[in-house]
């Protein structure tokens, strides 16, 4: 299509999203939860939905889900880690994947407290990689704090309108139907018979080879470049009523084809496309966010042999 080309809108994040791809990732470890997770979240083809957290009347930050040895863990540690799964895990209902995922909080807090009474936090690799973790948190905060104020509705919007002004000429689809025959002969017959007032979707039913034979023919709106060539320069050559004359070939076989309506492009609406704004808008913002914290900042780089690279 030619006017305002979105990517697919399954939604991730776009504040995530954006970090994810700017920021290094945050190492933590994800355990394989295969033989621990229920059955449903491994097997199944739905996609039962986690209920959101907007819907629990509770704080996650202060809800008490366990206590190790008089320590507690909140919700949000269970939380959390539940984010940091698969997504196909992170789909399964909460009651079915909240018992596995408190065990593992549990689990982590006994190890973490064994770790601590034998030292390890002392180790210099330890805290090297804790100084890290540290680092990459409070970075994604810091950016966090940067885009949320920024990347509103209104904003959102005002991108959205920009950008369907840029596509307002864009062009046109058309709405058609066709009848897709093995030979020129047979469809020239079809053309007499459409001349002579046969009803182009009945025709259609009877006689196309394609697989639109059963529904009238009906290809629905297309665009120019939606089909093959053939096909198109025929059909975009044709006024609303109108039925070719001429058979036209493709690869396919020999095709009638009527034209029932014409209409400039229709742009996606705000709401189909508000994720992918978000997230383009996000990254832009973080983008610069960083070039202004380089700018005026010497900055050297050593290749692995510890050699100095070219300046960027």
């Amino acid at each position: 299509m030619k006017h305002l080309y979105f990517r697919p809108a399954f939604y991730v994040p776009a504040l995530r999203l954006s970090l994810t791809t700017l920021l290094p990732a945050l190492a933590l470890p994800v355990l394989v939860l295969t033989a621990t997770l229920p059955a449903v979240a491994q097997t199944t083809g739905t996609t039962p939905e986690t209920k959101p957290l907007d819907q629990v009347a509770i704080d996650p930050a202060t809800t008490v889900v366990a206590t190790v040895g008089g320590e507690p863990i909140y919700l949000s540690e269970v939380l959390q880690q539940i984010q940091q799964l698969p997504q196909q895990y992170q789909q399964a209902p909460m009651e079915q994947i909240y018992p596995p995922m408190l065990d593992r909080a549990i689990d982590t807090r006994l190890i973490a407290k064994a770790a601590r009474e034998a030292g390890i936090q002392d180790r210099d690799e330890v805290k090297v990689r804790v100084k890290r973790a540290e680092a990459d948190i409070i970075s994604e905060v810091y950016m966090t704090d940067i885009v949320k104020d920024a990347v509103d509705e209104d904003t959102l919007r005002k991108r959205y309108e920009e950008t369907i002004k840029g596509g307002a000429d864009a062009g046109e689809e058309v709405k058609a139907r066709h009848i897709l025959v093995a030979s020129e002969d047979d469809a020239k017959a079809i053309i007499e018979e459409l001349k002579q007032g046969a009803d182009f979707a009945e025709l259609a039913a009877e006689k196309s080879t394609g697989p639109s034979g059963s529904s009238g023919g009906d290809l629905g709106y297309f665009t120019a470049d939606a089909m093959v060539p053939e096909f198109s320069e025929a059909a975009f050559a044709m006024k609303a009523g109108e039925f070719t004359e001429v058979p036209v070939q493709t690869q396919f076989g020999w095709h009638v084809i009527k034209v029932e309506d014409r209409r400039a492009l229709q742009p996606p609406s705000f709401e189909q496309v508000q994720p992918q704004l978000a997230q383009d808008l996000t990254r832009e913002i973080l983008t610069k966010a960083v070039e202004a914290l380089r700018s005026g900042v010497d900055i050297e780089r050593f290749g692995p042999d510890g050699s100095k690279l070219p300046a960027q």
